[in-house]
């Protein structure tokens, strides 16, 4: 199939494709959904059929969102942790994405849509949290409203230069194809040294749980910080001994610590990431004695369960 006959099924059956294509976008999959609001737009034989790619895109988005909030509230954080994991840079962990949560609160959801990677996670975290799901339909619904139709218009507005661009598409498609699979392969070795330069960082000393409970035995224990989201830490309960800490704020909570004195470092995020960004933090700020946590809070659990 070429992209004229593309085009022709986008015309034929314009509101289904918009609907599957935002709806299997909005649950995860590798599919953009932009490129098809814009064509679906510049295809729109008048306001009511615009309108109705609309009400089949926002519904499809909200419908995604939906499971993803349920999923987030049945299950909490795991949700979250497995979807980081997916990521090729794990340095986008679960405390990254809940703390930009909890600083946009309810407009983190209307404008989730426009930043990259957080489109996914936002409805998790609000379940996850138990936000009221009356108030998580109306913020996702407007949130999807205002980039669906943004696209959809801007694919109207420029009708007439798209559909020249996808002529020249048809009349180059095999150069076309090449062009999109270097820029994705640049797009995937970008990715790639992302973590391979977090896997640079993550090459330090680390501290084992069984270490750490015979160091906190010790006559000079270390300073454990917890570096988990704040949601994980309401469901499952604070560390004994530890004090909860935010990378961002990291001085407010280690600022009366001797900085020759051990101190670890202690998340709940995939390769821990959020605990190998802290020890590297309070190096710069002068701990040198700082480590990470090998295993993170599943490891210390594990470690502290009775036999």
């Amino acid at each position: 199939m070429d992209l004229s006959q593309i085009t022709e099924a986008i015309q034929r059956d314009a509101v289904w494709v918009v609907f599957v294509n935002v709806l299997l976008q909005q649950l995860g999959l590798p599919v953009p959904a932009v490129p098809t609001l814009l064509v679906a737009g510049s295809l729109a034989a008048g306001s009511g059929q615009a309108g109705a790619m609309l009400a089949a895109a926002v519904g499809a988005s909200v419908v995604a969102d939906w499971v993803w909030y349920l999923a987030g509230r049945i299950f909490g954080y795991r949700v979250l942790s497995g979807l980081c994991r997916l990521s090729l840079n794990p340095g986008s962990c679960v405390t990254q994405t809940e703390a930009r949560f909890m600083r946009w609160g309810v407009w983190s959801l209307v404008v989730a849509k426009f930043v990259p990677g957080f489109s996914t996670v936002a409805p998790p975290i609000a379940g996850s949290l138990r936000m009221p799901l009356p108030g998580f339909l109306v913020a996702a619904a407007a949130g999807a409203a205002l980039w669906a139709g943004g696209a959809i218009l801007a694919g109207w507005w420029l009708r007439d230069e798209l559909q020249s661009a996808l002529a020249a598409m048809s009349r180059h498609g095999s150069t076309m194809i090449v062009g999109l699979a270097i820029a994705l392969g640049g797009w995937i070795a970008w990715k790639l040294w992302q973590r391979y330069r977090f896997e640079k960082l993550a090459a330090i000393p680390h501290v084992t749980p069984l270490e750490l409970m015979e160091a906190l035995a010790s006559d000079t224990p270390p300073l454990l910080l917890d570096l988990r989201s704040a949601s994980m830490v309401a469901e499952t309960g604070p560390v004994a001994g530890a004090r909860t800490a935010d990378v961002q704020r990291l001085m407010d909570v280690v600022g009366d610590w001797p900085r020759d004195r051990p101190i670890v470092t202690m998340c709940a995020c995939p390769a821990d990431a959020t605990a190998v960004r802290a020890a590297h933090v309070l190096g710069d700020l002068g701990y040198a004695a700082a480590r990470p946590l090998r295993g993170g809070y599943e490891a210390w659990l594990a470690a502290n369960r009775p036999a």
